[in-house]
């Protein structure tokens, strides 16, 4: 048994961790449902990663986050939020990102799929055109590489746009010259405040009216939808409004188990930044859907949302702080150092109950070693045991 003391406001508590889970790579492909992972990346920590410097990224370990994902048979959403898009990580570095990720997916066989956007424009958009023309460079960029566009939700046209009409002018135009089917992404304001009235509402049926135009009318050159809500009922209500053929993808942290799952009507699609956390339990329950087994997928999901639900806790946006923590106490990389200084961004009693709930549900594969980083951690934070 490995024992170590954990702080708590009453003083130090022993805690004994579990045994890890076993659980093991597909002996073929995933088939029930799409699942992409929205994965994080690696710091190089004797660069100047700080807030406001460009991202300096270690290649070796970001790329072996991404060969860990495909292995377990989950696809990679590369250059997303969760890669600290708009919070670390810059065009230049996001571009170089997809170049060597999209290599990587084409020697393994991995499906990959990333973020096109407008983070490359320096200060307020001007116009309308000038964000159709930043959406423009980043989608050839990721369909040069080979990879699918997710065309993520653009901070500039949230400032810019005047109501629905401007969001439908650039999706319109954008849409129109991708070369193959994208995944549209709804960014709710949890995940990122600058999104807030996105479609051009506030009211959020609205907003989803808005998107439902733009995808019916572009239905052949849309693959799905991702909507980052944290709202189930409105993402189940949106799934089954959408055109034949158009996924929902799922951006649900709290209620992805579930929204999997499905019901007689459907079922939604994944692409999660919870996902690079416990791929190998999703991975597992995946293969369970697939042999019929619906109560071992739900058996073996059950520990990990309340993983999920307190990393994806309020200020949402800084989730990506728990994701590398947990990949640096389970051995997939040799430090906890982010882009911008991204370290720093939740509490020590935050990250004491992340590792506490990783140990549950069964995702720490040597407990020793995360037993040793974490007390490293916790003298390092001042609670030197």
């Amino acid at each position: 048994m490995t024992v170590l003391l954990l702080p708590s406001p009453d003083g130090p508590v022993r805690y004994t961790m579990g045994e890890p889970a076993a659980f093991a790579p597909p002996a073929t492909p995933l088939r029930s449902r799409v699942m992409l992972a929205a994965a994080h990346v690696v710091a190089d920590p004797l660069a100047d990663n700080t807030p406001g410097s460009p991202a300096v990224l270690d290649w070796d370990a970001t790329l072996a986050c991404r060969r860990h994902l495909w292995r377990y048979g989950l696809g990679v959403a590369e250059a997303m939020d969760t890669a600290q898009r708009g919070m670390g990580l810059d065009w230049p570095a996001a571009r170089e990102l997809i170049k060597r990720s999209a290599a990587e997916a084409a020697a393994t066989g991995g499906r990959l799929a990333c973020g096109a956007g407008t983070d490359q424009l320096a200060g307020p958009a001007r116009s309308l055109d000038e964000i159709v023309a930043a959406y423009e460079e980043q989608c050839e960029a990721v369909e040069g590489a080979g990879a699918q566009v997710v065309l993520m939700a653009s901070r500039a046209l949230a400032a810019l746009a005047r109501g629905p009409e401007d969001y439908h002018h650039v999706y319109d135009r954008v849409l129109r010259q991708v070369s193959r089917p994208v995944i549209v992404h709804w960014l709710g304001p949890m995940f990122d405040p600058a999104l807030q009235g996105y479609w051009g509402h506030t009211d959020l049926d609205a907003a989803a009216g808005c998107l439902l135009r733009i995808v019916t009318e572009h239905a052949v050159r849309v693959d799905g939808v991702k909507v980052s809500l944290l709202d189930a009922g409105r993402e189940v209500a949106l799934r089954r409004r959408l055109p034949d053929g158009v996924r929902l993808f799922t951006g649900d942290d709290f209620h992805y188990a579930d929204l999997i799952l499905g019901d007689d009507h459907g079922h939604s699609d994944a692409l999660l930044g919870v996902l690079g956390a416990i791929a190998p339990a999703a991975s597992a329950a995946i293969q369970a859907l697939d042999a019929g087994e619906a109560a071992r997928y739900r058996a073996i999901l059950a520990p990990t949302v309340p993983l999920a639900r307190h990393m994806f806790g309020e200020p949402t946006q800084y989730y990506k702080t728990g994701v590398v923590f947990l990949a640096w106490l389970a051995g997939r990389q040799g430090h906890f150092r982010m882009a911008g200084g991204l370290e720093s961004a939740r509490s020590v009693p935050h990250l004491v109950r992340l590792f506490v709930l990783a140990d549950r549900a069964g995702l720490l594969p040597d407990p020793e070693l995360a037993a040793t980083r974490m007390r490293h951690f916790l003298a390092v934070a001042g609670a030197d045991q």
